[in-house]
């Protein structure tokens, strides 16, 4: 029986995507903007930031590295909060269903920065209705490293076998599913929708 319910944010909550950013000043470049994402702005990179690196170093570091690509290094974090496109409303109401129904305990852990979770925690007001947060940037380590798992776990006293996990990484997933958390791969709400009814999880 399921007691508790962990959420990841971005991608499963939150909305999160930089071609809302490279988009405009790649334009019309697409193998620009493609290489930029493979070469010099990575996901290991950021994900330095998501495990506590701050964001003015990861820029310096970039920019000395690549200076011919300096404005849109720059542009990275400087114009981060566009990158947010806001809540996923559908999943969003199925997260108030489970709070509402008062079933689980509900929790998040997320690759965040701590330098720019505090804009989200002041957007969107339903980051405020779980029982308790873990943010990768402030415990400086990160999904899918297994001591992260156990960190919220052992916080707020969780049972991996009555704990949910959902997360839209595959890779966050398969490292939670292997310390014995029970998982939900997220690929869309009503797919997400369906699973919890399948688990008896979600009422009518």
């Amino acid at each position: 029986m399921i007691k508790d319910i962990i959420f990841d944010l971005g991608g499963v909550l939150i909305d999160w995507n930089p071609d809302y950013v490279f988009d405009k000043l790649f334009e019309g470049r697409p193998h620009d903007k493609q290489y930029f994402y493979e070469h010099i702005c990575t996901s290991d990179w950021n994900e330095e930031q998501d495990a506590g690196r701050p964001l003015q170093e990861a820029t310096e570091l970039l920019v000395q590295r690549h200076p011919e690509w300096k404005e849109p290094i720059e542009a990275f974090y400087g114009r981060w909060e566009e990158m947010l496109g806001g809540p996923i409303q559908p999943t969003v109401e199925l997260f108030r269903r489970l709070k509402e129904s008062e079933r689980y305990q509900l929790y998040a852990l997320t690759n965040w920065s701590s330098e720019t979770f505090p804009v989200a925690l002041e957007r969107y007001d339903f980051l405020h209705w779980f029982h308790g947060r873990v943010v990768s940037g402030e415990e400086k380590m990160r999904k899918p490293a297994p001591a992260f798992y156990q960190l919220i776990l052992d916080r707020f006293d969780l049972d991996p076998a009555t704990t949910l996990f959902i997360d839209d990484n595959k890779r966050n997933v398969d490292a939670a599913a292997a310390m014995g958390i029970q998982c939900i791969w997220f690929r869309s709400p009503e797919q997400l929708e369906q699973e919890l009814r399948n688990h008896n999880l979600l009422r009518v």
